[in-house]
């Protein structure tokens, strides 16, 4: 019988029962609540608890054993959904702000951080592929957890946060297109003899060239469509959803573009589930939907990210610590300090400040996902040994654990600079600095021009008609949604007597004459006309016709029936005002009244 199967009686019959992905979860979850609370109560980040669970359920110490590949699988999805989460608050602006310090930065971080890891493979006595993928392992950190650090210190949405993400963003690009070379030529740097035989087939120069060429074409094809397709198709595709009204359908739709666009992107232009997800954020991030979208897969962003740090734990075997201390702590101090000094000395030839370069260095002092894929990647084309392999895994532990102390010492040392720093030091970089701030700064303006446009639209609206007022705060913005913006010049007949009724009109400006029985009436901004026939299903009985230059809030008959449906208040008092209306209207077409009240009029229609 297969691991993970259990065999259970059920009346006398027999059926397998696979239990192993539930008790993943559960054990996962349960040791990641028991050490994240307790490193909490030790003033330890939560993470570090999350990495010390998977520790324990890992299959290098006795007890409780959970099963590393379905938790690295649960995994990616949390990796998903936090880049997912990241391209909301990301927009392309933003990263096109940064593209003169994070282009240049993380490509020349990534040279020279791959140098000094070659380097001590070579020490150790590798092959220069091995060295090559040891170093670019060490070069590339984790977006993981520089948003959860980011988080934690509220500098996501600050300049520094902005460049750090963008740097990394740029690393997973490069980290992209190293996943897919390396097959190529792995023969001519040393693989595994029948791989290398295989890829020398192969390798003719003509080959490699075309096989560089379909990646970045594959990838630029991605991003092309990403930004100039995605921004026009799934803004649209959420205000349908939205238009519903179904809370539950909404998130579902959330997760599924998120999930869908990162799967889809890997398996068609074979680009990373986290570059993937990254730009369905992006995307989305242009739509009015991305706060709502935020919120809604945050839960689960935050359940399935934990399930991310517990299965890094269960890869590490600890006794490598003592097996072999002087080569962790020489990959740990690469990680750590040479590349946090390599990315401070390019931020400072790039002509940014101190503290900028204080805020990237501390933000890339950790490796994590990327790092993991390429040492796999290198095992199985023999190019990395299994030392290296778990050199890895020794220094993403630590490094993941200690990365806020390289926060905290980052913090100092701008203390230390603002107070003790000469003069030009301080002014170092200080236009270059304010130069980002301000294209930062005019990119969150615009954004807020944008949210604060919406918002007085709304409020005009709910102002202008007050039959609107009892929709709920977090449904008014299906409002905007719902009603479709109608026009209609001196003279145009809106609404003809015996037509079916195709929706509901409010007036948002100018007047329109409405021919009752008892004599013509006007309606003016705030009126509204057209409900009754939508209410009884009858034809309509009078017409409309516009006096001025008008614009209408239409609701069409489809988007009626389900709004009123969801808020029944508004559809009462609809329904009563018609009432009243209809009967003023019959006993004015009987002669008990000479004059009708506009605001009683259009129950006729």
């Amino acid at each position: 019988m297969r691991h993970g199967l259990r065999r259970i009686e059920t009346n006398g019959s027999e059926r397998l029962h696979d239990t192993q992905l539930i008790a993943t979860i559960a054990v996962g979850f349960v040791l990641a609540f028991v050490f994240g609370y307790l490193a909490s109560r030790l003033k330890l980040p939560p993470l570090v608890g999350y990495l010390v669970a998977g520790i324990f359920a890992g299959p290098f110490t006795p007890g409780l054993q959970a099963d590393v590949q379905l938790a690295g699988q649960l995994a990616e999805i949390g990796v998903i959904l936090l880049m997912f989460g990241v391209g909301l608050h990301f927009s392309i602006q933003d990263l096109m702000a940064v593209r003169c310090v994070a282009i240049p930065g993380a490509i020349g971080q990534i040279l020279l951080a791959t140098l000094l890891g070659m380097g001590l493979a070579h020490l150790f006595g590798w092959s220069l592929g091995g060295g090559i993928v040891f170093g670019l392992s060490l070069s590339v950190a984790s977006t993981v957890v520089l948003l959860k650090a980011l988080e934690e210190s509220n500098l996501l949405d600050t300049p520094k946060g902005r460049v750090a993400v963008g740097w990394l963003i740029v690393e997973d690009l490069a980290m992209v297109l190293a996943l897919v070379l390396l097959p190529a030529f792995s023969g001519l740097l040393g693989g595994a003899e029948e791989v290398a035989g295989h890829a020398a087939a192969g390798a003719s120069e003509a080959s490699l060239v075309w096989t560089l060429a379909v990646t970045l074409g594959k990838v630029a094809a991605f991003v092309a469509l990403a930004i100039l397709i995605g921004p026009r198709v799934v803004p649209w595709l959420l205000a349908e959803v939205a238009r519903t009204g179904s809370r539950e359908l909404f998130t579902l739709s959330v997760l599924a573009i998120a999930l869908g666009i990162a799967f889809g992107s890997a398996k068609v232009f074979g680009v990373s589930f986290a570059l993937g997800a990254f730009f369905a954020g992006v995307v989305l991030s242009e739509s009015h939907f991305s706060h709502r979208a935020a919120r809604d897969s945050l839960p689960l962003q935050d359940a399935f990210s934990v399930l991310f740090f517990v299965s890094v734990g269960m890869l590490f075997d600890p006794t490598i610590i003592l097996r072999q201390p002087l080569e962790v702590l020489a990959t740990l101090a690469i990680v750590m300090l040479g590349k946090g000094v390599i990315a401070l000395g390019i931020v400072l030839v790039l002509g940014y400040p101190v503290g900028l370069g204080l805020g990237v260095a501390a933000s890339l002092a950790q490796i994590g996902e990327f790092s993991f894929i390429l040492a796999g990647l290198g095992l199985s084309l023999g190019l990395l040994p299994d030392e290296g392999h778990d050199l890895i895994l020794a220094a993403a532990i630590l490094s993941i654990t200690l990365n806020p102390l390289a926060f905290q010492a980052a913090n100092a040392l701008r203390t230390l600079v603002r107070e003790k720093g000469s003069p030009r030091l301080l002014a170092h970089g200080q236009a270059g600095f304010a130069a980002l701030d301000a294209e930062l700064a005019a990119n969150r303006r615009r954004n807020e021009e944008k949210g604060a446009a919406r918002a007085l639209e709304l409020k005009s609206l709910l102002d202008t008609f007050p039959v609107l007022a009892p929709v709920g705060e977090d449904e008014q913005e299906e409002l905007l949604l719902l009603f479709q913006p109608r026009r209609a010049t001196p003279g145009t007949r809106v609404i003809r007597r015996g037509d079916r009724a195709d929706g509901m009109y409010f007036i948002a400006a100018g007047r329109v004459e409405v021919e009752v029985p008892g004599g013509n009436v006007d309606l003016s901004a705030g009126a509204f006309f057209g409900e009754m026939a939508l209410l009884t299903g009858s034809r309509r009985t009078a017409d409309v016709t516009a006096t001025d230059y008008c614009e209408f809030l239409m609701l069409e008959r489809r988007d009626f029936s389900l709004f009123m449906s969801r808020h029944p208040q508004v559809r009462a008092a609809v329904k009563a005002m018609a009432a009243e209306r209809l009967e003023r209207n019959r006993r004015s077409a009987e002669g008990g009244e000479t004059e009708l009240d506009p605001a009683e009029a259009s129950a006729a229609t």
